[in-house]
């Protein structure tokens, strides 16, 4: 007797595609591993940790996620990564935007311990962590080619290491997605951005949910930068108004990629480089610390009289950095990432870095981008949102600077200053410009911030400078950073 089929045939047709189902996730290389435990922390980590690789060519690119601890289905994801270029992603992680910070306070030696740190971005959005370009933290390469990096393969190295990255996270692609990077990051995380753009717009899988990006003190244009020193000098009264004037007619005001072939611009200069080369140049108001290393052998070697100056020899005797002092709290990161438990504990692949930097300053990099002025006109067409901001003490990239090629923008004040709210407080002023959108710029006690709102296009631009922050802001005013990250991605005013 023969039985009807249909219901048979629809029960295969199940268990086929089950079993293609099965065999896809089967041969998909799932990289990361729950980190529940870290050296140095005491009990359970209170967040979600993943780490691992994922594989971009010959590179094989090392990331910190952490989850977000408010509404992980919900919360937008960040892509992160540091300046240099070779900074490792551990800096945002410790010191900057993450759940994390060392104990410097009762520190004696050994291993650093780690405390909670309360207010972290990832209380209100998921982080993806990058050791970015590929010699940066514990991100490594399989080939000796591999290794050679540039502005415009890191910006495209970043874009392949997210698409496969949410290839194997498919959870988090409908998220809203932002890119954020600080410093020299600046210029490569554009070109991330644009390849973006790019891919989704000829369809390329994965469709990335790209709704803006984050750049901290962002080095954008070259030449806007080198001149925006000069200029910032001479506002912050580290050079005479008579040097000023002089460098303005001796140089016509352009101080970029100036040559001893120009010697009345040249000698000039150098008088103004004297006047500010022993600063603090991450912040000016800091001292300038001692080096602190636990590397004996790099501590012995800048001990060593090799290459001491006659000014080096009538200044006070070096002694190891005072705890207050910045590099000191480096100085733990070394000790803490080239502990061999603390790699096993992260899944850090074997004998992959012999000697874990904080800042990898020996990258076989080109710099082969001057400017990317022209991405971000591009990206105001796009209708994502930006935020851009700086520290007021900030030497490497001053604030100026950043605030001149915003300027590139082309936009003109509608509302002028009025002030703003944190916690019950004036936090500082807000200017608003109108060209085909409108701009509103935020003068803040702690924070300065411009912010562009495009009427009609959805697109939000803000830059903000923060009063009291050096080089990178979100270290130094970590609190107020994540109120101002916290408005910004839930489009909050600023």
């Amino acid at each position: 007797m023969l039985k009807s089929s249909s219901g048979t045939g629809h029960l295969n047709l199940a268990c086929f595609l089950l079993f293609l189902g099965l065999v896809f996730w089967a041969n998909v290389a799932f990289s990361g591993t729950i980190v529940k435990y870290l050296p140095g922390y005491d009990g359970e980590l209170p967040f979600t940790l993943e780490t691992g690789y994922i594989s971009v060519g010959p590179a094989e690119m090392f990331y910190y996620f952490i989850e977000s601890e408010g509404n992980p289905k919900e919360d937008p994801l960040l892509l992160w990564y540091s300046g240099g270029p070779g900074c490792s992603a551990f800096n945002g992680l410790i010191y900057e935007i993450g759940p994390l910070e060392f104990n410097i306070s009762d520190y004696e030696g050994g291993l650093p311990s780690l405390a909670y740190y309360p207010y972290s971005w990832t209380k209100s959005a998921s982080i993806l962590f990058l050791d970015a370009p590929v010699g940066t933290g514990f991100s490594y390469s399989i080939t000796e080619d591999g290794w050679s990096m540039s502005d415009t393969s890191t910006g495209y190295q970043v874009y392949q290491f997210l698409k496969k990255w949410l290839a194997e996270h498919p959870q988090y692609i409908k998220l809203q997605l932002f890119v954020g990077a600080d410093s020299y990051s600046g210029i490569s995380a554009t070109l991330a951005i644009q390849h973006i753009l790019d891919g989704n717009g000829y369809g390329a899988e994965p469709h990335l949910n790209l709704k803006g990006y984050i750049l901290g003190c962002p080095r954008i244009d070259g030449q806007i930068q080198e001149n925006s020193k000069v200029i910032f000098a001479h506002r912050l009264a580290l050079i005479s108004d008579e040097l000023y004037r002089a460098a303005k007619n001796a140089c016509d005001s352009d101080y970029y990629g100036v040559t001893s072939a120009d010697s009345g611009c040249y000698a000039t200069l150098a008088l103004i480089k004297k006047c500010y080369k022993d600063i603090n140049k991450n912040d000016i108001l800091e001292p300038k610390c001692t080096y602190a290393s636990p590397n004996p052998i790099e501590e012995s070697a800048r001990r060593s009289l090799r290459g001491t100056t006659a000014a080096d020899l009538i200044m006070p005797p070096s002694r190891t950095a005072e705890k207050w002092c910045h590099n000191f709290n480096y100085s733990l990161a070394y000790v803490w990432a080239n502990d061999a438990n603390v790699q096993a504990a992260l899944n850090v692949t074997a004998k992959t870095v012999r000697d874990w930097k904080r800042c990898n300053k020996s990258l076989d990099y080109d710099y082969d981008i001057t400017s990317v002025i022209d991405y971000h006109k591009n990206f105001s067409t796009k209708g994502l949102q930006a935020l851009v901001y700086n520290g007021d003490h900030d030497f490497t990239i001053p604030n100026v600077g950043t605030q001149q090629w915003i300027k590139e923008l082309d936009l003109t004040i509608v509302n002028d200053w009025r002030p703003w709210l944190v916690d019950g407080q004036v936090a500082g002023i807000s200017v608003y410009f109108f060209t085909k959108a409108i701009m509103k710029v935020i003068y803040l006690k702690i924070l300065i911030a411009v912010n562009f709102t495009f009427s009609g296009l959805g697109i939000n631009k803000t830059f903000m400078g923060m009063q009291g922050a050096g080089h990178s802001p979100q270290e130094y005013k970590r609190r107020e950073c994540y109120d101002m990250f916290d408005r910004f991605i839930h489009y909050w005013p600023l």
